[in-house]
């Protein structure tokens, strides 16, 4: 291709996939790719016969497999944390993240209505996350926010929320979730979580399953 001998091809590509690791902002994401990278560069320490380039990139391999690992099966600690919309710290938390709520979505408000459910989703006792809706007194909650900062983004939080940790909402006698699709990644998101498309918007019914305020999850 172009002249470019096969070895140096795979070595470009190799480069690639870690330097594109390293702009990563999910963690999990960042460890895949760079994965990648190193088995690609593992070959390309075949090729051309260099075997340091070979043991450096499987000791990489190895490193980033054990992470892996341990992200999809060490049990995390969940539980949620609920604030005022007035709170100074949950304030501070949206402004921060204000820029990258906004790619997700973008309709959301910096300043939470006071009628609302606010809460912070905790991980491990770390605020991974932020939820906030409005009740409609009818058994139904419009989600205004559901985000997660960048690097808890492995779904453990999602899944937990609206699993187990759904017994925050369905004790307040909240049976139904509404929201807007803010972006297409928010949009498969809200997929992945169980929502259903009705109409222009998303839809999730809460089951029965409930669950202490904090529990172990994988």
């Amino acid at each position: 291709m172009f002249g470019i001998p096969v070895p140096e091809l795979v070595g470009y590509l190799a480069s690639a996939l870690v330097v594109a690791s390293l702009t990563m902002s999910s963690v999990l994401r960042l460890r895949v790719v760079n994965l990648a990278g190193a088995v690609v560069f593992c070959v390309y320490g075949f090729l051309i016969d260099a075997p340091p380039i070979i043991v450096t990139n499987a000791v990489i391999v190895g490193i980033n497999v054990w992470f892996l690992a341990r992200a999809f099966t060490d049990r995390d600690y969940f539980s949620v944390l609920e604030v005022r919309p007035d709170s100074y710290y949950l304030g501070e938390f949206l402004r921060f993240h204000a820029d990258d709520i906004r790619r997700f979505q973008p309709s959301f408000r910096t300043v939470p209505p006071r009628d609302c459910v606010s809460v912070f989703v905790l991980r491990n006792a770390v605020p991974a996350g932020v939820f906030i809706g409005v009740p409609d007194g009818d058994g139904t909650l419009e989600v205004l926010l559901d985000y997660v900062v960048p690097q808890y983004r492995d779904f453990k939080v999602g899944r937990w929320l609206y699993g187990p940790g759904s017994s925050f909402l369905t004790e307040r006698g909240i049976r139904r979730l509404v929201t807007e699709p803010g972006s297409r990644a928010h949009e498969r998101y809200l997929r992945r979580m169980g929502y259903r498309p009705e109409g222009s918007r998303y839809v999730l019914d809460l089951g029965e399953t409930s669950a202490r305020p904090g529990m172990m999850a994988p």
